[in-house]
C-alpha cells in the first residue's frame, strides 16, 4: 500500500511540474482543465497497469531443483499463534482512518455552512440558476446552480457578477472542485491534491473571465479592484472575489491568446506516460527460452512428482537422490529468489556432505544427521515469537530460510524468502541465535555446508 501511495504522489509531482513549466501560462484553459483532471486520475490508475510488452525477462537457471535439493531433509516446521477473532488494525491504518474521518467531518462542516447561508438568505428562482441573497455580506460565489450574493454588494455590479458565475454553472465547474474535495478525504496526507485543487480553481476563474466581451473588460478590471470583499473559505465553491487570484486574473485578461502551435506542448506528456508505464510494467520473469524444458528437466520433474506422492523417503533414498541432482547441476547452486535477484550458494549441501556439521550435544550419537535435524527444529520452536504486527495484519505463510554452517562452525549467509518481511525478520532472528557447531567434512576437509529449512507461520 505504501509503495502504491508513493508511486501515485511521484506521478502527480511529475505531471504538476510539466503543467507549471510548460502549460500554466498558456490560454488553452479548457485543455488545461482536462489535463489536470485526467493526470490526477491517471496517477491513481497507473500503478495498477501492467503492459506485457514492457515486462523485463531475467533468466533463473535450475532454481527449482536446487531448492528441492536443500529441502529433502526437512518437512516444514509449523508455528502457530493464538490470535483473537476481534477486529484489529495496525497503527498506520488507524492514523489513515482517523485522518480521513477528520477530513470527512471538515467536508461536512463546509456543506453545513452552505446550508446555513441558503436557509438564512432570500431565495429567488430563475430559469438557469437560483439566487441566494445573503444578509449583511459581500460574498459572491456559486455552487452548482446556486449563486450566493451579499446584499452589501453595489447593485450595479450584480449583472456582471451573475454573468461571470453563470459561466461556472454552465461548464459545471463545481464538479471539478467537488472531485478534488473528495480526493482530499482519502488523500488528506498528500499535499499535491491541495495543489491540484488550487490549480483547477485558478483555471475556472480564467475560463469565466475569458467570456467577458472585450468592450466590457475595463469595467471588469475596475470591478475586481474596487472592493475588499469577504470570502467564505469554502474550497469547493467558485468565488468571484478571491484576493489571492485577482492579480493573476487581471494578467490573464490582458494576455493575448496563445498560438495554436503551442498546443504541441501537450505532447510532452506522451514520453512521460510511456516512461511511467515502463516503470510499472517491469517485472522479473523466466525467459521464454528457459520455459522450454529439456528432456533431463522433464525426467527430474517426474521424479520429484513421484517422490511427493510417497509418504516418506528413507535416508538412503534421500542421499542417492541428492547426489544425483547435485552431480547433474553446477556446483554453485542457485536457490531462493529475493527482491534483488537470485541468491547463489557455494559449498556442499547438507544432503550430500560426507560428514554433516555437528550440533552441540550430538557429538557422541551415531546418527548425527538426525540429531542435527531434531535440534534445529527444537531451537526454532523454543525461540519462536510470532510478531504482533504480523498477527494484527493477518500475515501468515511459509518462509524458506537458507543459511551456511561455515568452515569455522559459525552461522553465516542467512537468506530467506517469505510472504512478508515481518515473518522473514523473525526467522532470521531465530537462525542467528544458533550456537557454534563443529564444521562439516567432505573428502577429509572442512567445508561450508548450506542448509535449508521451511518454517510455516499459521494463525489459529
Amino acid at each position: 500500500m505504501i509503495q502504491y501511495i508513493l508511486e501515485c504522489i511521484a506521478f502527480q509531482l511529475v505531471f504538476l511540474v510539466i503543467y507549471d513549466f510548460f502549460l500554466k501560462r498558456e490560454t488553452f484553459f479548457q485543455w488545461n482543465r482536462v489535463y489536470l483532471i485526467a493526470t490526477y486520475s491517471l496517477s491513481l490508475l497507473l500503478p495498477w497497469i501492467k503492459i506485457d510488452a514492457f515486462s523485463s525477462e531475467v533468466p533463473r537457471t535450475f532454481q527449482g531443483y536446487s531448492e528441492f535439493l536443500w529441502n529433502l531433509d526437512q518437512k516444514p516446521i509449523l508455528l502457530n499463534a493464538e490470535v483473537s477473532q476481534g477486529f484489529s488494525l495496525a497503527w498506520q491504518e488507524w492514523v489513515f482512518i482517523i485522518g480521513a474521518l477528520f477530513s470527512f467531518l471538515w467536508f461536512l462542516s463546509k456543506l453545513w455552512r452552505l446550508h446555513q447561508l441558503r436557509s438564512k438568505g432570500t431565495i429567488d428562482y430563475f430559469k438557469n440558476f437560483t439566487q441566494i441573497l445573503v444578509q449583511d455580506s459581500h460574498v459572491a460565489f456559486s455552487f452548482f446552480k446556486s449563486i450566493f450574493l451579499g446584499d452589501q454588494l453595489p447593485h450595479k455590479e450584480y449583472n456582471a457578477i451573475i454573468s461571470h458565475e453563470l459561466v461556472h454553472i454552465k461548464q459545471r465547474h463545481s464538479l471539478d472542485l467537488l472531485f478534488f474535495e473528495l480526493m482530499r478525504i482519502g488523500g488528506w496526507f498528500n499535499p499535491l491534491v491541495y495543489v491540484y485543487q488550487h490549480r483547477i480553481a485558478e483555471l475556472h476563474e480564467f475560463i469565466a473571465d475569458a467570456h467577458v466581451p472585450k468592450e466590457e473588460r475595463k469595467a471588469h478590471y475596475e470591478l475586481l479592484l474596487s472592493q475588499v470583499f469577504q470570502t467564505q473559505h469554502i474550497s469547493f465553491v467558485n468565488q468571484f472575489f478571491k484576493t489571492s487570484l485577482i492579480k493573476k486574473r487581471i494578467v490573464m485578461l490582458q494576455k493575448s491568446k496563445s498560438k495554436k502551435i503551442w498546443q504541441l506542448k501537450y505532447l510532452t506528456i506522451v514520453p512521460v506516460l510511456l516512461g511511467m508505464l515502463l516503470y510499472t510494467s517491469c517485472q522479473t520473469e523466466i525467459s521464454s527460452e528457459e520455459k522450454k524444458k529439456s528432456p533431463l528437466s522433464k525426467k527430474i520433474e517426474a521424479l520429484e512428482l513421484e517422490i511427493n506422492n510417497k509418504d516418506s523417503l528413507t535416508q538412503d533414498e534421500k542421499d542417492q537422490l541428492a547426489k544425483l541432482i547435485y552431480n547433474t547441476f553446477p556446483r554453485d547452486l542457485k536457490g531462493l529468489s529475493g527482491e534483488k535477484g537470485e541468491i547463489t550458494y557455494s559449498g556442499i549441501p547438507f544432503a550430500v556432505v560426507d560428514e554433516v556439521p555437528v550440533f552441540p550435544g550430538c557429538e557422541n550419537l551415531a546418527d548425527k544427521r538426525a540429531c542435527f535435524n531434531e535440534r534445529i527444529q527444537k531451537h526454532i520452536s523454543k525461540n519462536f515469537n510470532y510478531p504482533q504486527e504480523a498477527q494484527d495484519k493477518g500475515i501468515q505463510g511459509r518462509v524458506n530460510v537458507v543459511f551456511t554452517i561455515q568452515k569455522d562452525g559459525s552461522i553465516g549467509n542467512v537468506k530467506m524468502r517469505g510472504p512478508d518481511r515481518l515473518l522473514e525478520n523473525e526467522v532470521a532472528r531465530i537462525i542467528k541465535r544458533l550456537p557454534k557447531m563443529t564444521a562439516g567434512q567432505h573428502k577429509g576437509e572442512s567445508v561450508d555446508v548450506p542448509f535449508s529449512i521451511p518454517v510455516t507461520f499459521k494463525l489459529k
